[in-house]
């Protein structure tokens, strides 16, 4: 287990997002990165009900862009990356590894967001 601040933690998530290029970056304007502690169990839906929560790394909460807009009169509500800093931190052996996962967790979720599945984020080396 690696030891990381949660200011430092999230400065890493930054870094992550700023790495995306500028052209992608601005279909991010609607998508907060949340740092947390670890999953509550009110986020362990149907969809994640086979993965333990300690080994949850990240999860996408919004609507992808590729979905079409059902239309309402309210504004839409921010998408929402979660990255969980104790699972993180818990699974790496070192400091660069755990930057390394960090980074890569931040870029599957995001992913997400641009309407890519599992099978397209290991073919892209983010899983």
């Amino acid at each position: 287990m690696i030891r990381m601040s949660e200011a430092e933690f999230a400065g890493v998530a930054e870094q992550a997002v700023a790495s995306i290029p500028a052209h992608l970056r601005k279909y991010l304007q609607n998508v907060l990165i949340e740092v947390r502690n670890r999953p509550t169990p009110d986020l362990l839906v149907d969809d994640l009900a086979d993965v333990p929560p300690d080994e949850l790394l990240g999860m996408y909460l919004g609507r992808s862009i590729d979905e079409p807009d059902v239309g309402g009169s309210s504004p839409p509500l921010p998408d929402r990356v979660l990255i969980f800093r104790e699972n993180l931190c818990a699974m790496c052996d070192s400091r660069e590894e755990l930057i390394e996962e960090i980074r890569v967790t931040v870029l599957h979720e995001i992913g997400h967001h641009f309407g890519m599945d599992e099978a397209d984020l290991e073919e892209l080396g983010y899983d």
